[in-house]
């Protein structure tokens, strides 16, 4: 181990001891279900037990600790958030009992907004700023360079990324022998900036894999140009990884990373691990904390047999989404589809139709478009079934019968305004 390496090493053990003053160790969990469905010995490293309910309070406590521990100290701190990393800020403020300002945009969800108000409590001021992430970023840097403040950036900050190096120090210190394997989320990049170091310098033996969500692979786009990019669009589904552009000191220490090695999960295959991680185990991860464990069906067969640990990175999961990832997990499956059909407008023409339908399938929607037509009118309909060959039977029988139909499950322009 040279010298820079076991600096990292030595950094991340520190920033790891000063936080057993807050918080113990996050649990490192073997998890039976997933052992078995995977042929593999999975421990999930649970970041989703932490105090704020993810391991966004780590990166905030260093860079707040080591800040303060400085000859000029800032008397505020600033950060730009609508999720984890303003309710890390806002736990670590109250607990140091300094003030903080934390900008969010004014599209944030209120149960996030009171959430970090609690963390906080008289210690922390939030700023509801600009409908988007960046207008608010940009309202954030600016108060902070008029006031002196120090901002705590997300992720692309030296001091975050060394207390979310704290995990590393945890799952080594936790196992008998390092593991095989570590599947990590990748957002903006600190949390695997700050693990991989740690790995390379006191388990090189231990192999990574990268998660992104689909919608949001801003490291596959970085590794793929040699540097970070901002992408043209984002979906913002899994709002915890959702990043358009990793950062800059994340990247530089990410530079090396095999491109195949990173891999991208779709957000609707996301709600099914989502669901069955809540039906089965009575896990609640939001869709960021999912990621690790959804890519497991990725890379089977080369985990069987082998010790892998997932990092779940967080578990802030409001329940009033649940009926969007239910959605999205069925037409994923296949098990729900919508389509237009054309009816003749006519007497019994509906209860014809009604007659095509199969023991288990089941009308969740039904909407007339076109209630003015005189010879046919377009009719949206959504189909639930029990599994999705069904369906294949369905539309047989719809072909027979001369309907005219068009499954626009898959078809997101037509999805976006009419579903």
């Amino acid at each position: 181990m040279d010298g820079e390496a076991g600096g990292a090493v030595a950094a991340a053990r520190a920033a790891a001891e000063a936080l057993r003053a807050v918080m113990p160790p996050t649990p490192l969990q073997r998890n039976a279900h997933l052992s078995a469905r995977f042929g593999a010995e999975i421990w999930l490293k649970r970041e989703d037990l932490s105090p704020v309910r993810s391991y966004k309070l780590r990166g905030a406590f260093n860079a707040m600790r080591k800040a303060l521990a400085r000859p000029d100290p800032p008397g505020r701190f600033v950060c730009a958030s609508a999720g984890n990393h303003a309710q890390g800020v806002a736990w670590v403020c109250r607990h140091f009992g300094v003030a903080g300002v934390i900008f969010m945009p004014v599209t944030t969800p209120r149960q996030k907004i009171d959430k970090t108000r609690m963390f906080g409590g008289d210690r922390v001021e939030i700023r509801l700023t600009g409908d988007y992430f960046d207008d608010t970023l940009k309202a954030a840097q600016v108060f902070c360079a008029e006031a002196g403040a120090r901002f705590l950036a997300p992720f692309d900050d030296a001091d975050v990324i060394e207390g979310q190096a704290g995990i590393a120090v945890e799952i080594l210190e936790a196992m008998p022998q390092p593991p095989d394997l570590v599947v990590l989320p990748v957002g903006g990049g600190g949390l695997a900036a700050g693990i991989v170091p740690v790995f390379r310098a006191a388990a090189p033996a231990t192999a990574f894999r990268f998660v992104e969500p689909a919608g949001g692979a801003s490291l596959a786009a970085a590794l793929a140009a040699g540097g970070p990019v901002t992408l043209p669009r984002v979906d913002g589904f899994v709002d915890g990884a959702a990043v358009a552009r990793v950062g800059e000191i994340t990247f530089a220490r990410l530079a090396g990373v095999d491109p195949a090695h990173v891999l991208a999960v779709p957000e609707d295959r996301l709600c099914l691990t989502m669901l069955e991680m809540l039906n089965v185990e009575g896990i609640v991860l939001e869709p960021a904390g999912a990621l690790s464990v959804d890519a497991l069906g990725e890379l089977v067969p080369e985990i069987a047999g082998r010790r892998v640990v997932c990092v779940t990175s967080g578990g802030n999961f409001d329940f009033e989404r649940l009926p969007e990832v239910k959605e999205r997990a069925q037409r994923h499956a296949g098990t729900k589809k919508y389509f237009i059909l054309r009816l003749p407008q006519r007497p019994g023409a509906l209860r014809e139709f009604l007659t095509l339908l199969g023991p288990d399938d089941d009308i969740a929607r039904f909407e007339y478009l076109k209630k003015s037509a005189r010879n046919f009118g377009s009719v949206l309909i959504g189909i639930e079934t029990s599994r999705s060959g069904n369906f294949d039977a369905l539309f047989a029988r719809m072909d027979a019968a001369g309907l005219a139909w068009r499954d626009i499950t898959r078809d997101e322009t037509l999805a976006e305004f009419l579903i």
